[in-house]
């Protein structure tokens, strides 16, 4: 019966409760046994548990009889809230009809409450806004209300005031999911689309689609069609998710569940693409479907060069769960062999270096992130590149456009002045402002990406005492006064410490490489020049002096020029010496520039 379906998800600003209210609607529902109930149940990854935040989408199933006496089919869609996660919470909302709204009553609106709002609202979901957190002796939840009221033109009466983790209230949020969300339309007599809106691997059943039927039924015994990636397979389970995964017989029209697929890689079976059936197929695919773009880039090099291939499986075991992680073989002069990585941001970027430790057990070194810059030549093409050592010769290159953000910084106003400071700093432009409520204020920015992932948010954090919040998106590209930078040893690049930044900045960075590396690199028995480089000419430099042997020790006495003589003879050795040495560049050298920025 598709009027007792009701297909919702939770959204929210990280850490404001999703993943706990979640918890009480599934004891609430006793969809999960008491002994068996643990917090953040839907969280599965120990990475999440310990950053208290959701990466992976998950759904479940919940059974509930309300107050009228009928039984209703509850299909919750628990989403990422972190920034990068953006695409795959749109699929997650492209899911539902509705989205419980989660405002935290100590910290009141954030950045990400209001992006995954807009998103919200944008697929036409009713929003039930809800206030958490009303045991916290700092809590508001009379002034988050008004915030709430102000944003979505409700009765600050009617919002459930709630505690997720007491389990105070949350029958009410149960009551009005009934009420407010309209069950799901679709035909089971239509031909199939479902959409995927999330996918995990299984090393005995393939790739798991996440799927929410639109219209038709999905049955083990059809053949199914991917209408993006246009792979055929026969489904080996169709099932629910009560949170573990349960057979079933049929998914029909309006239903949330999983399809086994069998497929050996998550690249064929993308986040929001649609299935259908290979014997009448669907005209079209549900709209909104795109591929997840990395947006920054870095290095990943095994510490020891023997890891290499251990690297190479560990990160394609990865992508068999996370098909937006990108990677290719690169090699460089210092570091050797290793993968270039494309990531979809510096949190994602984060988790995956930290599964590669952990759950693979490897020493790697991350090299600087960079990102997508386009570089136009003289001849009239085109390229993109995303690693300095890409950038083509100077003299044929007609212009440089790096990527822009917008930038949402949502900031109580005591901190207007700093936030307009590090936005400044980093060539920020500021383009409007708005105050959603008398203490709090949203400012709008345009931001090159290359000025946000150097640790742009743990400044802005520090400065404003962690109450600042930020969301960002892509906005275009545009043509920069860009520059190489390159650091010579000897006469000679290293390509790893290359980097591309604005010219104002370039002589700023040259001397800062220069002086670390000055003394990271040991003295040897030769001079060594160490240079930095943009445009062509050498914009700083420092030498390792040479370690000397006392050549006078046996010198007392005697003439002037029998000492010169012996100097002289010494210093034609150190110029054969040079002219054949090279320099070896420590490991340690390496990691301490790439944290350079971050002190």
């Amino acid at each position: 019966m598709k009027e007792h379906i009701r297909n919702f998800c939770i959204i929210a600003h990280v850490d404001h409760g999703k993943s706990t209210l979640a918890d009480r609607l599934l004891q609430l529902t006793n969809t999960v046994p008491d002994r068996q109930m643990m917090d953040q149940i839907l969280d599965s990854m120990d990475l999440e548990r310990e950053k208290g935040v959701t990466i992976k989408a998950s759904a479940v199933r919940m059974n509930y009889t309300a107050k009228d006496g009928r039984d209703y089919e509850l299909n919750l869609i628990d989403t990422p809230g972190h920034v990068d996660f953006s695409y795959e919470v749109s699929r997650a909302l492209a899911a539902c009809e509705g989205a419980i709204l989660i405002v935290d009553a100590t910290q009141g609106i954030e950045a990400q409450t209001l992006a995954n709002l807009y998103m919200a609202l944008e697929s036409d979901l009713v929003i039930i806004p809800v206030i958490n957190k009303i045991d916290l002796p700092s809590a508001d939840p009379d002034k988050t209300a008004k915030e709430i009221s102000d944003l979505l033109g409700v009765d600050p009466d009617e919002i459930p005031r709630i505690s997720a983790k007491e389990g105070w209230n949350v029958d009410q949020v149960l009551e009005l999911i009934v009420k407010m969300i309209p069950p799901p339309q679709g035909d089971d007599s239509k031909p199939t689309q479902a959409l995927i809106f999330d996918s995990e691997y299984d090393s005995y059943k393939g790739v798991i689609a996440y799927v929410r039927v639109r219209e038709g039924i999905i049955s083990p015994n059809m053949t199914l069609r991917m209408m993006a990636t246009k792979a055929d397979l026969k489904p080996v389970e169709i099932g629910i998710f009560s949170p573990a995964m349960k057979p079933v017989q049929q998914l029909t029209a309006g239903e949330v569940g999983y399809i086994a697929t069998g497929l050996k890689t998550v690249k064929e079976c993308r986040v929001g693409d649609t299935i259908t059936s290979a014997l009448e197929p669907a005209a079209e695919m549900l709209p909104g479907y795109k591929k997840a773009k990395p947006m920054v880039f870095a290095g990943i090099y095994p510490v020891e060069g023997e890891d290499y291939d251990d690297l190479r499986n560990a990160l394609e075991k990865l992508q068999l769960n996370d098909a937006s992680l990108d990677f290719q073989p690169e090699t460089s002069q210092a570091l050797n062999f290793g993968f270039r990585c494309g990531f979809l941001g510096l949190f994602h970027m984060e988790i995956v270096q930290e599964r590669l430790e952990r759950e693979y057990d490897l020493d790697i070194v991350v090299t600087a992130p960079s990102v997508e810059y386009q570089v136009e030549l003289l001849n009239g093409t085109v390229i993109t590149i995303d690693s300095p050592v890409q950038l083509p010769d100077e003299s044929t290159i007609k212009e440089i456009r790096e990527p822009w953000m917008k930038l949402e910084i949502f900031s109580p106003v005591e901190f207007y002045g700093t936030i307009m400071d590090l936005a400044r700093k980093r060539r920020g432009i500021f383009v409007s402002e708005e105050y959603p409520a008398p203490d709090r204020v949203q400012m709008n920015f345009e931001i090159p990406l290359a000025e946000l992932i150097v640790n742009f948010f743990d400044e802005l954090k520090s400065r404003t005492r962690g109450y600042a919040s930020m969301d960002y998106q892509m906005y275009e590209y545009r043509p920069g006064n860009l520059v190489k930078v390159e650091v010579l040893v000897g006469g000679e690049p290293v390509d790893a410490l290359a980097t591309i930044v604005h010219k104002e900045d370039a002589y700023h960075k040259g001397q800062l490489l220069v002086t670390k590396l000055k003394s990271l690199i040991p003295r040897q028995m030769f001079d060594v020049a160490i240079q930095a480089s943009a445009s062509g000419r050498i914009i700083s430099r420092a030498n390792v002096k040479a370690l000397r042997k006392d050549v006078l020790a046996k010198c007392y006495g005697g003439d002037i020029t029998r000492k010169r003589k012996l100097l002289e003879k010494q210093k034609r050795g150190k110029k054969r010496m040079k002219m054949v040495g090279n320099v070896e560049i420590p490991q340690e050298a390496f990691m301490a520039i790439l944290q350079l920025d971050e002190e």
